[in-house]
């Protein structure tokens, strides 16, 4: 896999339209996207077109106006931006990030359960392999 392109979180409002249905065309999203951000029809091609340049969206050049797609997954740039957050923030330390998490996040007893069961499998892996 190629490295991911660094996304601003601009681009970010629209890969995520991009993410939830496409092919799209530029009108889609600037109507997908209205919804929720007072940008221009402009800006939001602005960023299209930077997401193209950066090779995290495509379009199908045979069709007009153009359906653009996303190259990468949300699942890619979440695990990018995790690790660049991680590096920038915390040194890449796991341990500070999920303790800071731990003591200011109000969880309910279902997350609890999930969180004892991840670290549970966590575990259990590294005692295996």
């Amino acid at each position: 896999m190629h490295k991911l392109p660094v996304i601003s979180e601009a681009e970010w409002e629209v890969m995520k339209v991009l993410w939830q249905n496409s092919p799209l065309t530029a009108n889609e999203v600037i109507d997908a996207l209205a919804a929720y951000m007072d940008w221009s029809p402009k800006t939001v091609r602005t960023l299209l077109n930077r997401l193209v340049a950066k090779e995290a969206v495509a379009f199908h050049p045979d069709s007009r106006p153009y359906s653009y797609y996303p190259l990468i997954t949300e699942e890619e740039c979440q695990k990018a931006e995790t690790k660049s957050f991680l590096q920038r923030i915390y040194r890449g330390s796991l341990k500070p990030l999920l303790v800071n998490f731990l003591k200011e996040e109000e969880l309910s007893p279902a997350e609890i359960e999930e969180l004892k069961r991840l670290l549970d499998e966590k575990s259990e892996s590294k005692r295996r392999g």
